[in-house]
This record gives C-alpha cells, sequence and structure tokens, in this order.
C-alpha cells in the first residue's frame, strides 16, 4: 500500500505552532542543538512542543554525540560544549523527562559513548531530579560502550530493534541486525541500575505472528518496557508505509506485552513514538514510584506466574 494515500483520521495532527513552540524552537537553535523531532518530521512535533496550559513537553531528544551534519565518514568531531549546552537547554525549556539520541558515530573509537555520559552527567549534576533517558544505537554490539552508557548514571537506556527479525534489513542501515540490537538489549537488561527499553514500528509488513515472536525474544532477554507506534514516511526517499493500523490493533498488542509476556510497562498506539511524552507514559508508572528495578522487575515476575 502507498504512504501517499489519504491517512486516517487517527493519524491526523496540528502542525507545530504557538509560543511556547516558538520558545523552545528558539532556545534550540541559539546553542546550535537539533532534535530528531525535526529531523523525522514526527507527527507529535507540534502537540509535544506546544505543552499544553499547565505544563512544558515531557520530553525533548536532543542530539549527543552529534558533532555534524555530514554521513559517516564525513562527520566534524563531536562538540566538547554540546554537554553544557543540551543541559543548559534542558533548564532553560524546564523538562522533568530528557531522552538523548545521536545520529551514529561509528567514526569514532567509543561509537560516542563518551558524549553521551558526559551529556548525562551534566545534566544530572545540574538537577538530579531530571529523569535521562538514553536511547542508544548498538555501538557495534560492544559491551564496555553500553556499559559507559550505564555508568554514566541515566534511568533508563533504550535501543530500538524496530521491527521484526525478517525486515530488519529493509527497514535498517545493514550494520544493524537483529541478533546484536538483542545482545545490547540483554546487556542493558542484566544491569539492575537501568530500565531496559525498546520500540518497534508497526505497518511494514510484519505477520501477527512475528510480532508475538520478537516480544518473545525481548522478554527473554529481560526487556522492561515496549513501545508500538505506526510507521510513517518521513519522505518519499524512505520505505512506503505497508498498512495503516487499526488503533484497537495497537491496545491488543499493549494487553500482550503486559498481560501475556508480563513488560513492566507498554506504551502502543498509532502516534506512539520512543520519545513522545516519555515522561506521560512511563515517570508516574515507574520511576517515581519509590520501587527499586530489582523490585519493580520481581512484582512483574510474580504477576506474570499468576494465572488469571
Amino acid at each position: 500500500m502507498s504512504s501517499r494515500r489519504r491517512k486516517p483520521e487517527w493519524l491526523k495532527s496540528r502542525p507545530p505552532s504557538g509560543e511556547r513552540f516558538a520558545e523552545i524552537k528558539e532556545t534550540l537553535r541559539e546553542l546550535d542543538l537539533h532534535t530528531v523531532c525535526e529531523e523525522a518530521n514526527c507527527p507529535n512535533l507540534g502537540d509535544c512542543w506546544s505543552g499544553g496550559a499547565n505544563a512544558p513537553p515531557d520530553a525533548e531528544a536532543a542530539d549527543a554525540a552529534e558533532g555534524g551534519r555530514n554521513g559517516p565518514g564525513g562527520m566534524e568531531p563531536p562538540d566538547p560544549d554540546e554537554p553544557d549546552k543540551v543541559a543548559e537547554a534542558v533548564a532553560e525549556i524546564g523538562l522533568e523527562y530528557v531522552v538523548l539520541t545521536s545520529v551514529d558515530r561509528d567514526d569514532l573509537a567509543d561509537g560516542g559513548a563518551g558524549q553521551f555520559a558526559e551529556t548525562i552527567r551534566e545534566i544530572k549534576r545540574r538537577d538530579p531530579s531530571i529523569l535521562v533517558e538514553s536511547l542508544i544505537p548498538d555501538f557495534q554490539g560492544d559491551p564496555e560502550d553500553v556499559r559507559t552508557i550505564i555508568d554514566a548514571g541515566p534511568d533508563v537506556v533504550a535501543h530500538n530493534v524496530e521491527t521484526v527479525d525478517r525486515l530488519q534489513w529493509p527497514i535498517r542501515d545493514r550494520r544493524a541486525g537483529y541478533g546484536q540490537s538483542l545482545s545490547v538489549l540483554e546487556r542493558i537488561a542484566n544491569s539492575e541500575e537501568v530500565y531496559a527499553k525498546t520500540s518497534l514500528m508497526l505497518g511494514v509488513g510484519e505477520y501477527d505472528h512475528e510480532v508475538y515472536r520478537t516480544l518473545s525474544d525481548l522478554r527473554e532477554v529481560g526487556v522492561d518496557i515496549v513501545t508500538f507506534g505506526q510507521y510513517l514516511q518521513p519522505s518519499r526517499s524512505h520505505l512506503e508505509v505497508f498498512d495503516y493500523v487499526h488503533p484497537e490493533k495497537f491496545d491488543v498488542w499493549r494487553r500482550v506485552a503486559e498481560e501475556e509476556f508480563g513488560f513492566l510497562y507498554c506504551a502502543s498506539g498509532p502516534m506512539v513514538r520512543s520519545s513522545y511524552k516519555a515522561g506521560e507514559f512511563f515517570v508516574e508508572a515507574l520511576v517515581r514510584d519509590g520501587k527499586s528495578i530489582a523490585e519493580a522487575r520481581a512484582v512483574a515476575e510474580r504477576s506474570e506466574a499468576t494465572p488469571e
């Protein structure tokens, strides 16, 4: 199916506008920061950045270790001032939950892990109450780079498996892979210092049994949180949408993830994105409830083992 046909009603979103949106964009440009929200043409940009009447947006995805706007091999070194700039932006915007991500930096010896870590530490140094989620690349499977992220003290470390095993290469760069992503997630999950999170896009041609198998694989390696969202074609040069998945189907997958597989939390819906309203979906549910990660996991395991 072509993504150029009319989108269904449930995928309509309001365009970016308003004073709050303008303030955030100005702050980011002044500090020379870039967001995946803009570069991926996120459909939630208007809602998330406008923030509503009562609160600033919950999550802001900022490029850590970005350092340049060119493709692999043509990137500039990471900006040494970037951690300070990101922390300053977080303070000015008034965020309580921050999602840090980056372009792949395979040109760097540590894949950009050090820049991630410095940014996490600087945000936490200024305000330890701010919750930080690091959405990381696979670092080519290097366990030391993953450990560098965990040791910096984020609250959540996410790595997106993106889609089912069969569709990895049409969706992802061939440097990535399903097995390697599972190994990265397992390393994150083996720590009792952070929650492990991943995301899948639906509507790219996956079958139900493949999604089910993916959930099984993710729980087997210990992933705590999973999100499902609708794939939308960012540009005509990207893969076309195969199908627009109905909201009711997303709700089915949420129930399967939480009730059958025992994930601590699942956000699932057409407009859900890995970093969209991460605070709303996650903070109140897990991080701020006073339980340790080990306690939260133990509760989930008991619930999964108890029949209805």
